[in-house]
């Protein structure tokens, strides 16, 4: 007779107790995936071209000297205002002080919507306060830095400048409200096309209208690229043809009434490097929509435009705010000085031969 009852399964040994160096590595895992977040955080910082991210530090490296530059003119500008109160032969070239702080101010935000286009900035010092930043608020970021820095603050200062140069040869010091109102009036038309442009996008089958690309890292990242699209590169193109000209006959105008040598080598240095440094600038911005910006040729020429820019600006402070200012201070003597000098101090030996020689 068949036995039909199977013997039962091996019981398993027991399991053998932990040790303490196992249970140390199994109560890890925690710390684990916070190394493995950190090292694939680290991985987006890497995740770009390296010539992009030096490029990015680099332009970093440029807009904080242009920052401090405007600190400076804007301290030189406050002393020459608290000194021409109590000095008499500078209140007249402290008549457009207020234009004068304008235009560095506008340079100033300038630069500040410069890095707002940078990642290396964004990662490094915005997306760490603002955590829940989207993809589609990064692109939104984008489309203001544009509407901010190729259609309102980079032609408020260029349009500023051209203003302090013609009021440099008029007898008639213009009103400061004038020159605010001549500014906003020429620079909000372009900024308004430039909204339309970007945030409507009229011509979008026809032409490049890309203002923001979206990289992936292949590890789960996505970052948001900043790019030039276009139409609004075409409409500052025709703002700085027109401005070119206009500055060139501005530059003729002032060159034929200053006898001064030294004014005019800063005439021609002044004129020399915008109407190089802005075409410049015009021509990379072109260029920039035949490239992508996660390619390496499009970070040089985002940074040929940027240097394009940097050196108007940085002309513009050098030449028609710093220098002047620190002319009339020197003109001025001891009392405009940030320090004035002590005393001379005299002996008494010195002063009994001054006496002496009286008599």
């Amino acid at each position: 007779m068949l036995n039909l009852y199977l013997s039962p399964p091996p019981v398993p040994p027991p399991p053998e107790p932990a040790s303490p160096q196992s249970h140390h590595l199994l109560s890890q895992p925690s710390f684990q995936e916070h190394k493995t977040k950190t090292e694939r955080s680290m991985l987006l910082t890497h995740a770009l071209p390296l010539l992009n991210s030096v490029f990015d530090l680099v332009t970093v490296t440029f807009i904080s000297g242009l920052i401090i530059l405007s600190v400076l003119s804007i301290s030189f500008i406050f002393h020459l205002r608290f000194k021409s109160k109590s000095i008499t032969h500078l209140q007249n070239f402290n008549s457009l002080w207020t234009v004068r702080f304008l235009f560095v101010l506008f340079i100033f935000l300038w630069s500040i919507a410069e890095l707002l286009r940078l990642p290396f900035f964004r990662r490094k010092y915005l997306y760490p306060f603002l955590p829940s930043f989207s993809i589609s608020q990064q692109a939104n970021l984008c489309k203001v830095h544009i509407v901010l820095s190729l259609g309102f603050f980079e032609p408020a200062f260029l349009v500023t400048l051209l203003f302090l140069l013609n009021a440099s040869i008029k007898k008639k010091t213009p009103n400061d409200a004038w020159a605010i109102t001549f500014v906003f009036f020429t620079c909000l038309p372009i900024a308004t096309l430039q909204a339309l442009l970007i945030f409507f996008s009229p011509l979008e089958n026809r032409v490049p209208v890309e203002t923001s690309v979206i990289f992936n890292d292949g590890y789960g990242f996505d970052t948001v690229l900043c790019a030039y699209p276009f139409l609004s590169s075409a409409v500052f193109a025709v703002f700085g043809i027109a401005y070119s000209a206009w500055f060139l006959c501005s530059c003729w105008r002032v060159l034929s009434l200053v006898i001064n040598k030294g004014l005019r080598v800063r005439i021609y240095l002044l004129a020399s490097i915008m109407l190089v440094a802005l075409p410049m600038q015009i021509v990379s911005l072109g260029f920039s929509v035949l490239w992508s910006p996660n390619q390496e040729v499009y970070g040089i020429v985002s940074l040929v435009g940027f240097l394009g820019a940097f050196c108007c600006a940085t002309t513009g402070e050098g030449i028609l705010v710093i220098k002047p200012i620190s002319d009339a201070l020197d003109a001025g003597g001891d009392c405009c000085m940030w320090k004035p000098r002590p005393p001379p101090e005299h002996d008494e030996e010195s002063v009994v031969i001054c006496l002496e020689g009286e008599k």
